[in-house]
């Protein structure tokens, strides 16, 4: 009996160049245009047994925009990032340079007065390990590309540090299978087998 979660990244927002830290933007024209390309790829996963999303008001619009009807899960909202809340990293480089060096250094860091790394992963994995698991279970969620690198690392059980390696497009998917403390990677074509977590 296994438990398959796939996560769909929201779709970006063209409005501004630089991503913000917990960007509370809504889709523009750009974004619902990428939405209506990605449709006929993703709808499917509609039929997911339960669909979620993150609170972000891009994550909520890209779910309703694929037919999802997601409901909203808190624990998939971005770090809270305390007083760099809708700053891009350059901004926050040009206001607090040895802080932002000290938050990418240290992942237990929380110089902006929010949430360390370490916390988030740990929050989203155990949004992850709280699923629901009787029977074989789909599941879909759609959430900020924050989100699901800090899922990424939970499930394979990496360094903390590797957050910063993982690049997730809008509008990718990438699923995980397993239960709760024993969580698989599924790269989904001919011939991929699961990596081990």
């Amino acid at each position: 009996m296994a438990l398959r979660v796939t996560f769909v990244a929201a779709a970006g927002s063209s409005s501004v160049l630089a991503e913000r830290f917990e960007d509370v933007r809504p889709l523009d024209q750009a974004g619902w245009n990428e939405v209506q390309r990605a449709a006929p790829e993703l709808l499917p996963l509609a039929a997911a047994d339960l669909r979620y999303c993150s609170p972000a008001p891009r994550s909520r619009a890209t779910g309703e925009g694929l037919g999802y009807a997601p409901l909203v899960q808190l624990a998939l909202r971005d770090c809270d990032m305390g007083r760099w809340r809708g700053l891009t990293l350059g901004e926050a480089m040009a206001r607090e340079p040895g802080a932002v060096d000290a938050w990418l250094a240290d992942p237990r860091a929380t110089p902006y007065g929010g949430e360390s790394l370490l916390d988030f992963i740990g929050r989203v994995g155990g949004w992850l390990d709280t699923r629901p698991a009787d029977g074989d279970c789909t599941v879909v969620a759609v959430a900020e590309p924050s989100v699901i690198r800090a899922a990424l690392v939970y499930v394979l059980k990496a360094p903390p540090a590797t957050y910063w390696s993982i690049d997730v497009r809008s509008l990718s998917t990438i699923s995980v299978a397993g239960r709760a403390g024993r969580w698989s990677l599924r790269v989904e074509g001919a011939g991929a087998q699961p990596t081990r977590a």
